[in-house]
């Protein structure tokens, strides 16, 4: 099971991308930290969700 934002999912063995491809966000306007480490956008197709991961994901909302 993963964490995500609080929530446990079974997304292990899944990529980051993979996991957001299931979602809502939109990818340009997000950030996504794992076990307490910013992923970088370019990571995300290559970085594997494991069992016990922390994940993070934080929209960003434009305003003014």
């Amino acid at each position: 099971m993963v964490r995500v934002n609080g929530q446990e999912l079974n997304i292990a063995g899944k990529t980051v991308a993979e996991y957001l491809a299931t979602t809502n966000y939109d990818i340009r306007r997000i950030a996504v930290e794992r076990n307490g480490d910013i992923v970088p956008k370019a990571k995300y197709e290559e970085t594997l969700l494991h069992d016990g991961d922390s994940i993070e994901v934080v929209s960003f909302v434009g305003g003014g």
